[in-house]
């Protein structure tokens, strides 16, 4: 074999991992994100109902959500800049896997709204990374066609009537936020 035939070898790259297999987990992780705040939407009455307090001030877990969320989301180019743009959303998604089971056992209507603060934060760095990540590793233009980076916001509003729903009326509130 000759050299020049070893360092054409040599100078293809090749994925670590399969691009498919990253896109499927990094659209999921937005998928649960956006699909977050459908399932609180529907279940405040029982959440109301459940920790004694008024339907207004159940709505503060919502409110608190989306403002944490909306603190981090204009930040998250330079947070991913400053850590990384993988470390960021595994940052992020541990943050909000965590918040997502802190929320569900919180014993009051005080510590589901800072459990939702945290989980809004978590959630805020999600899906721009989760757009970033799939920009860059999806490179080929066939790709790209095919799985678009809102993609996972599509399937969450496709499901999102459906979901939240049969949750909040067949199971407890607390693992519908």
């Amino acid at each position: 074999m000759s050299s020049a035939a070893l360092t054409l070898d040599q100078d293809i790259w090749k994925p670590k991992y399969n691009p498919w297999l990253i896109a499927v987990v990094v659209s999921l992780a937005a998928f649960m994100e956006v699909l977050d705040t459908s399932i609180a939407n529907v279940a405040l009455p029982y959440i109301a109902g459940d920790l004694a307090s008024s339907n207004d001030e159940s709505t503060w877990v919502l409110t608190s959500y989306l403002v944490s969320n909306a603190i981090v989301l204009p930040i998250s180019g330079w947070l991913a800049g400053t850590f990384g743009r993988k470390r960021f959303f595994m940052i992020c998604l541990f943050l909000f896997t965590v918040s997502s089971l802190l929320c569900g056992v919180a014993s009051s209507l005080g510590l589901l709204l800072f459990y939702r603060v945290l989980q809004g934060a978590g959630g805020g760095g999600l899906q721009p990374m989760a757009q970033a990540i799939l920009a860059r590793r999806l490179r080929s233009t066939e790709s790209r066609r095919w799985w678009r980076p809102p993609l996972a916001r599509r399937w969450a509003d496709g499901l999102h009537s459906i979901i939240p729903g049969a949750g909040s009326f067949s199971l407890i509130f607390r693992w519908a936020c």
